[in-house]
């Protein structure tokens, strides 16, 4: 048994017993009504991961296509596709997400909004999407079973030859900038969040992000029929360097916004990226 295998086992069996009485919906629940996504977004650095997304989202769409969005908290994607008059349907695990959601629904949108969990997309028939975004779900998920399992029902809703967006959030993004940019290293360390042999990370649904490697995603990928298209660094180098960004005028902005894409999909520099996005067709 590996090291993270065994903290996986260890933390489900002691302390993961502990924190019962409250699931991963009701720790979701709590972050999102005190954390401002929308802000986050509309944010210079915080642009940069979403017209990345938005930049691959266009290479594959065509008129008349159908979107699913699981995951998708306030909006922020599902709004701007439907505005572009694509139909598009969401669904929303976290209540507040969704109030936030109807509010900035623009009349003349084709969305629609259901409270839903990514591991159970019964409501939606098999293959009914031409794409599919999981932009958020990944995150959330602490278990190989329910990571598979959400991954399985996206590529189940999408038509065959249609595009999946899966997004992840990376482990030595989190070390470099929790553990030693803020100094917090040996907080993180105590609480067996980090293998100080090979620096791998470990997380539990009271932390509420689950945190990956590029070969973890890849082994999740290959356990379905599906072909690879692009493997992304969605926000780069920029959360490290997020006031420097925030203070940039736009023409140093639209500069390094330009470097970003041109290097996002460079493959030794994936793992500095907080935010990594995988994109697949579906055989």
């Amino acid at each position: 048994m590996s090291t993270k295998e065994y903290l996986t086992d260890y933390y489900q069996s002691r302390d993961g017993k502990e924190q019962t009485g409250r699931d991963t919906k009701e720790y979701l629940a709590d972050y999102y009504q005190n954390y401002d996504e929308e802000g986050r977004l509309l944010s210079r650095h915080g642009r940069v991961e979403y017209l990345t997304t938005m930049t691959y989202i266009e290479k594959y769409l065509k008129p008349g296509m159908r979107i699913l969005e699981i995951g998708a908290a306030t909006g922020r994607y599902s709004h701007a596709l439907a505005r572009r008059g694509y139909q598009v349907d969401a669904v929303e695990l976290v209540e507040h997400n969704i109030e936030i959601f109807k509010q900035n629904t623009q009349e003349g949108e084709s969305v629609t909004i259901t409270q839903g969990n990514a591991m159970d997309l019964s409501a939606f028939a098999s293959g009914t999407y031409d794409m599919t975004l999981l932009l958020g779900p990944m995150y959330h998920l602490f278990t190989r079973e329910d990571q598979l399992q959400a991954l399985s029902e996206a590529i189940r809703v999408t038509k065959k030859g249609g595009v999946i967006f899966a997004a992840y959030c990376m482990g030595d993004a989190s070390v470099l900038t929790y553990g030693f940019i803020r100094g917090q290293i040996f907080d993180i360390i105590e609480k067996c969040m980090v293998d100080t042999e090979t620096f791998d990370t470990f997380s539990h649904p009271w932390d509420l992000f689950e945190l990956y490697r590029k070969e973890d995603i890849d082994i999740l990928r290959k356990e379905f029929p599906v072909t690879q298209l692009h493997f992304i660094a969605s926000d780069g180098y920029t959360n490290h360097m997020r006031e420097t960004v925030d203070s940039m005028d736009d023409a140093m902005y639209e500069l390094y916004l330009k470097y970003h894409l041109a290097t996002c999909e460079r493959q030794d520099m994936i793992g500095y990226s907080h935010h990594t996005l995988d994109i697949f067709r579906k055989d």
